[in-house]
């Protein structure tokens, strides 16, 4: 979750700050199995979280996504396009967010999307980096699971870099499961092969054509 701190705020004396470092993004498929018979049981309440100062949050009518995307940002994610982030949360099926009363502003965010039936995909786990190290991003992972739970789904899947994924494993995310790998399309890699193929191709004509010529 590459996270670097973005709000002046000042954080709560009782809350623990751990620094970040942000080596290059890579990430790893990884997914969850869960039973949907698993009872749920948080690491901390929604009563504790209130009493620190946070409110969480499952719906986007107060999300000001120039702040959202503040924290993206500082976590190492490209700038995004409001507009496009809107869209998004507008075609996401669960969105659960932590809003740090003090300043009205979101310190963790996550959203899954899927087919509300069998698969989910969960996205963007954030946390401002000011408030990272105090159960803030496994709080609102635990109730994004749950909530798809609910709805019957026990297929979860996620992207995450590979120096995070002890964060999930916790949490019911194994890498690979049962030997499956994901995929994903990339422009570059076809880009590669394109230009790869191109260029071997301008080799062997290059080298036929003389004895063509000679012949």
């Amino acid at each position: 979750m590459n996270l670097r701190a973005i709000f002046s705020a000042p954080v709560p004396s009782t809350l623990r700050i751990k620094p970040s470092i942000h080596p290059p993004r890579r990430s790893l498929a990884v997914s969850a199995q869960i039973p949907t018979t698993a009872a749920t049981k948080f690491s901390v309440s929604d009563e504790t979280l209130e009493s620190r100062g946070f409110l969480l949050r499952r719906d986007t009518d107060d999300l000001n996504l120039d702040q959202l995307n503040a924290i993206f940002v500082a976590v190492g994610f490209p700038k995004r396009d409001p507009e496009k982030i809107r869209i998004a949360l507008d075609n996401t099926e669960t969105v659960l967010w932590v809003e740090y009363k003090k300043t009205k502003k979101p310190v963790a965010f996550a959203r899954a999307t899927g087919d509300g039936v069998f698969n989910a995909i969960i996205w963007d786990v954030v946390v401002d980096p000011s408030f990272q190290g105090i159960g803030l991003g496994k709080a609102v992972m635990e109730r994004l699971i749950e909530g798809l739970l609910a709805k019957g789904i026990c297929n979860i899947a996620l992207y995450s870099e590979p120096r995070v994924l002890g964060f999930y494993r916790p949490l019911g995310f194994v890498a690979d499961p049962d030997g499956i790998r994901g995929m994903v399309y990339s422009r570059k890699q076809k880009k590669k092969i394109a230009v790869t193929f191109f260029h071997q191709l301008f080799l062997l004509m290059n080298f036929f054509t003389p004895k063509l010529i000679v012949s």
